[in-house]
């Protein structure tokens, strides 16, 4: 399989709050994949529509990651995708958007996707890519792609918190995908019940429907238990280490994402490469920010074999 990935989603600036009084401020989004998958000396070229506000910050950020291709980053105008994250001391995290960048196109995507060895959207925002574009380019694509619901599973809305909603045409954005990556919250959004977390029944049956959608395996990823990995064969649980310290957790399932995504890549089972995934994650919570997630897995990732 090549080692080049098509990396679809949104640069963001958040800003992170938690109910301790720790405040953080930075780039994140799609570039916490894009470090990852970089770190693991994959090239990546990076579709994006980026804000022009923010694109000293991220020029800054990514002119050192030599696997990055940025001929995909597309400069528009105005503020870019702003955030605003507070966690709680428990439960779900809080999320207000302040400002969105048009969704992606679809032109230059397609017209690059041979020799690409996987196809990842990440839908950072929820207004990142249009569906009958997405469709566009799954139908073309001949490599694996991926897919992580995120933010599709929030109210398309600006200035307000934005709550979990069902989302009822899961199955067309699954539909061409190879891997699914959702956590519990999201999974209960694609099963029509945001306010309630799926039982462990209705989890085997939304990865039963997800195998019949022709996905390889779907990623529930499930904050500091672990995760379930879901196959053809069945379903199997996957537990994380302790984390040393925590110090944020925004972008951990993205770390999991670009590490799970690397080594599925290189030809490794999914329930493998979710460990390892798994495992740089859990790292990733000791620091914050996508600069120290690209050192983390320069120093740690490229020497794992897992």
């Amino acid at each position: 399989m090549s080692q080049r990935a098509a990396l679809l989603g949104t640069i963001t600036h958040d800003l992170i709050s938690y109910e301790s009084g720790l405040n953080f401020e930075g780039i994140g989004g799609v570039l916490y994949q894009a470090a990852v998958l970089c770190g693991l000396e994959k090239e990546v070229s990076l579709y994006t529509n980026l804000g022009a506000e923010l694109v000293p910050q991220v020029k800054e950020i990514i002119e050192s990651w030599s696997h990055l291709d940025q001929t995909g980053i597309q400069y528009v105008p105005g503020p870019g995708n702003r955030v605003e994250l507070h966690y709680p001391e428990k439960g779900e995290r809080e999320e207000v958007l302040k400002s969105v960048v048009p969704p992606l196109g679809t032109a230059q995507i397609v017209k690059e996707l041979p020799g690409f060895g996987m196809l990842l959207l990440v839908l950072n925002s929820g207004f990142d890519i249009e569906l009958k574009d997405w469709k566009k380019i799954t139908d073309s694509a001949s490599c694996p792609a991926w897919i992580d619901i995120h933010s599709l599973a929030l109210a398309k809305k600006l200035q307000k918190p934005r709550g979990y909603v069902s989302l009822a045409d899961w199955e067309a954005w699954v539909e061409g995908v190879d891997y699914l990556q959702a956590n519990k919250q999201e999974v209960a959004s694609m099963l029509g019940h945001p306010q309630r977390l799926p039982d462990e029944e209705e989890i085997a049956r939304f990865g039963k429907r997800a195998m019949e959608l022709g996905v390889k395996a779907v990623f529930m990823t499930l904050g500091q238990e672990g995760g379930i990995v879901m196959i053809p064969e069945g379903l199997e649980k996957i537990a994380s280490s302790e984390a040393e310290s925590v110090v944020d957790t925004t972008g951990c399932g993205d770390v999991f994402c670009g590490a799970t995504a690397a080594r599925l890549m290189e030809g490794k089972d999914p329930v493998t490469a979710a460990c390892f995934g798994l495992e740089l994650a859990t790292k990733a919570v000791n620091l914050t920010g996508v600069e120290e997630t690209y050192l983390l897995t320069l120093h740690h990732g490229r020497g794992t074999g897992s």
